[in-house]
C-alpha cells in the first residue's frame, strides 16, 4: 500500500470506501422512506454513514499515519453508531434484528457491491419492506466493520515497522546533515 495521502484517489479502490458509498446512499434513501424528516434520527442517520465515508477519505489523505488511524478508528464508530440506530429502528417497532446465520442474511452478504468501474459503485434497491431494508443495512454495516478493523491492524503494524510520519522526517533530515 502506498503511503497516506500518495495517490489523491487511491482511496477508491478501497474496499472500506465502496461499500461506505453503498452505505451512505442507502441510508439517505432509508431514512426519507421510514424516518420522519424533521427527526433529529433522521439527520443523525444521515451524518453517521456521511462520517464513516468522509473519515475514510480524509485519513487517506493524511500525511501522517497517525493520523491516518485515528480517522479509520473515527470512520468505525460512525459505522457502530450507525449500526444501533438500525437496530433501535428495528427494536422499537417490533420488528426481529435477524441474526447473521439467517438465510436472508446470507443472500445480503451474497451481494458484491465492489465495481471495476470505481466511478459507478453497485448500490442494490433498497426493500421495500422496513424489517427487510433496515435489516440490509445493519448486514452492510457489519460487513464494513470487519475490513475497517483489519485496515487499522494493517496501519498499526506498519507504524510500529516504519514509524510515523514525524519521525520519519527526521530521519530524513539527520541523513541530509549526514552529508
Amino acid at each position: 500500500m502506498d503511503s497516506p495521502g500518495a495517490n489523491a484517489a487511491g482511496f477508491k479502490y478501497l474496499l472500506t470506501y465502496q461499500l461506505a458509498i453503498v452505505i451512505l446512499d442507502l441510508t439517505v434513501k432509508f431514512c426519507d422512506r421510514f424516518v420522519d424528516k424533521r427527526s433529529r434520527t433522521h439527520d443523525q442517520m444521515v451524518q453517521a454513514a456521511r462520517s464513516g465515508k468522509q473519515n475514510i477519505v480524509e485519513g487517506f489523505l493524511e500525511n501522517s499515519l497517525k493520523g491516518y488511524i485515528y480517522l479509520l478508528g473515527i470512520a468505525l464508530g460512525s459505522f457502530g453508531e450507525l449500526g444501533e440506530d438500525y437496530s433501535d429502528f428495528l427494536r422499537q417497532r417490533g420488528f426481529v434484528i435477524w441474526n447473521k446465520n439467517d438465510p436472508r442474511v446470507r443472500e445480503f452478504r451474497e451481494i458484491r457491491v465492489v465495481t471495476p468501474d470505481l466511478d459507478k459503485p453497485y448500490i442494490p434497491e433498497l426493500p421495500e419492506n422496513p424489517e427487510t431494508a433496515a435489516n440490509l443495512l445493519v448486514t452492510f454495516v457489519n460487513q464494513e466493520q470487519f475490513p475497517l478493523r483489519k485496515q487499522i491492524q494493517s496501519l498499526e503494524q506498519k507504524f510500529v515497522t516504519q514509524g510515523g510520519y514525524t519521525e520519519n522526517l527526521f530521519r530524513k533530515r539527520l541523513q541530509q546533515r549526514k552529508t
